[in-house]
């Protein structure tokens, strides 16, 4: 068998790999691969066109309304959207010819396969990165420009403005690409067509923004939220764990297992900048590399203004997307095949780890099902009681809750306990057996 016809069966077989794995990795979990991030997406879509927060832009919860309205409810409906979004990325690169056996290597990635069986808006944007790359490098090669260059980059940028709001940083580099390579063919059309993109913000910002929650800056942009010492040490964190190939989440506990996570992922890291400098770079590659740095560093410097959780790799996916290709290219280019040993070892690591870790989300959705229909509570509106939000084994349970009904939301008062449709971990559990693990 020739080498193409190997790599071929190679990349087949890792595309199926993949597909299963993330259905895997949500059926073999307690909750189905939710957070409390989840709940709100989900209840977002559910009492659609009522716009109850404006924590996030509509694009993922539109999203889910689409297939809820089609009968697979909130919860399916977020595993289709992510199970599609491999899908688009994988036919886009091959029908395009753009980076396919990268984007075959990279979603292969275990931390990949978690975003895309995640109940979040990080699968949906990803696509949308890819077509970003994508008119980015028909406009660096000149085969787009024009009307129609600034048309179609404009509309990617707003679209992904439309899913998350860190995707205004997206708009920021390209700007700033557009300034850099001002006096090349296509530095004009980076630069309106991030104009363009950031209008679109402003005006994001007083016709949504503040007709529903005009507070909404005020209450997250704050001054000196973290000294830069903690940041500094989140970030070196989140890089060493988002650029770890094989394990992309770090011990909360602590521990020497740490040291060799975060080991692996800063020795993959000097390699990633190894191969930067020692191939010539051509003008895509750097503009790929170029957009995920910045991500990078704007994710960071928000922190000092806006409320968020350490930086990971979801939080930093979209931009570490492109700095995987371009890295994926490199190696390959170096050493051939062994690339492909990546991903299969990543595969193989995040079976492991998900398997050891399982919970059953089938059994525990039956559970949620049959409590609810009991109470009478399966389809009207539920508050949830937790004393603490750091408490994870009782949020856990809204979230198993809401993956059955959506249209939940959390209270801190005591006093509302004493309403039927006011649950607690404790009302639950006194009912059911929720099947849970040590790990999640």
């Amino acid at each position: 068998m020739s080498r193409k016809n190997q790599e071929k069966l190679i990349r087949i077989a890792l595309v199926i790999a993949t597909f299963v794995m993330i259905i895997l990795r949500f059926l073999l979990n307690e909750k189905g691969r939710v957070n409390p991030d989840s709940i709100r997406f989900m209840r977002s879509a559910h009492v659609f066109p009522v716009i109850d927060n404006t924590t996030t832009p509509l694009g993922y919860p539109l999203s889910l309304k689409l297939f809820a309205l089609l009968g697979f409810g909130e919860f399916w409906a977020s595993k289709i959207v992510g199970i599609l979004a491999f899908l688009f990325i994988i036919w886009f690169a091959w029908k395009k010819r753009f980076y396919f056996r990268e984007s075959v290597l990279v979603a292969g990635l275990f931390s990949f396969v978690s975003i895309f069986a995640y109940t979040m808006s990080e699968p949906l944007i990803l696509p949308f990165i890819i077509l970003f790359l994508y008119i980015g490098r028909k406009i660096i090669i000149d085969e787009l420009s024009g009307t129609k260059a600034v048309f179609y980059l404009s509309l990617i940028l707003i679209i992904l403005y439309n899913i998350r709001y860190p995707s205004l940083f997206i708009i920021g580099g390209t700007l700033l690409w557009g300034i850099w390579n001002f006096k090349k063919h296509y530095g004009k059309t980076f630069i309106f067509s991030a104009l363009i993109g950031l209008v679109f913000v402003i005006l994001f910002k007083f016709l949504y923004i503040d007709r529903f929650n005009e507070n909404y800056v005020n209450e997250f942009l704050e001054i000196g939220l973290h000294p830069t010492s903690k940041l500094l040490t989140e970030l070196f964190q989140g890089l060493a764990t988002s650029f770890n190939p094989f394990i992309h989440i770090a011990n909360p506990a602590g521990g020497v297992i740490n040291f060799g996570i975060y080991g692996i992922g800063l020795l993959n890291i000097v390699l990633m900048i190894f191969l930067f400098l020692k191939s010539r770079l051509s003008e895509t590659q750097r503009f790929f590399l170029f957009i995920g740095i910045v991500g990078i560093i704007c994710s960071f410097f928000i922190q000092y203004f806006y409320s968020t959780t350490p930086l990971d790799y979801r939080l930093l996916i979209a931009f570490t997307f492109p700095i995987w290709l371009l890295y994926f290219r490199k190696f390959y280019q170096f050493f051939g095949r062994f690339a492909y040993g990546i991903t299969i070892l990543s595969l193989m690591s995040g079976l492991v780890f998900t398997w050891l870790s399982k919970g059953n989300y089938l059994q525990n959705r039956r559970e949620i099902i049959t409590f609810l229909k009991f109470e009478n509570l399966e389809n009207g509106p539920l508050r949830f009681y937790v004393e603490n939000p750091e408490h994870l084994d009782e949020v856990q349970i809204a979230e198993l809750i809401s993956t059955v009904n959506p249209n939940i939301s959390w209270t801190y008062n005591p006093k509302d306990t004493l309403k039927k449709n006011v649950l607690t971990a404790h009302k639950v559990l006194s009912k059911i057996r929720i099947d849970t693990n040590k790990f999640q």
